[in-house]
């Protein structure tokens, strides 16, 4: 998973230079859900609120994304894709398929079965377990025996 997390990391920026996996991810969010504040942005995805500030700040300077006023309460802001920004989403969205179909392209029909029930049995899995975020550990007290190697 690891291995797999950073060639994600890694290919994003190959997919496009101005994108970055969780730029990609932020505009994938925004377009399926229509459009959202960034406070339900850092909700759903578990990071502090100032991360997705400045997120947000580099998807506006980059015209991808802009705020409008939402229309039941003109006292929130909510974060849409532009047309660059959905435009550019189409175009990465695009490219990781064409780079997933030559990855399986020589995979017997019986594998990517499996592996498609596999991907959907750990996205159902993931999707009804929250995410928590990382707890600050307190340093140990002077008599406390050491904490066990995560290693």
């Amino acid at each position: 998973m690891t291995v797999f997390a950073r060639r994600a990391r890694a290919s994003a920026g190959r997919m496009h230079p101005e994108l970055s996996l969780v730029s990609y991810t932020l505009l994938g969010h925004l377009e399926e859900s229509g459009g959202c504040r960034a406070t339900d942005l850092a909700a759903h995805y578990a990071l502090d609120k100032s991360t997705v500030s400045r997120q947000v700040a580099a998807l506006e300077r980059s015209g991808l994304i802009e705020r409008r006023l939402d229309p039941d309460d003109h006292r929130v802001q909510v974060l849409h894709l532009t047309e660059a920004g959905t435009r550019i989403l189409a175009q990465v969205t695009e490219s990781r398929r064409e780079a997933f179909r030559a990855r399986l392209a020589g995979w017997p029909a019986k594998d990517l079965e499996l592996f498609a029930a596999y991907l959907l049995r750990y996205n159902e899995a993931a999707a009804a377990t929250p995410v928590v975020p990382p707890t600050t550990l307190a340093p140990p007290t002077p008599d406390a025996p050491p904490a066990p190697d995560a290693g």
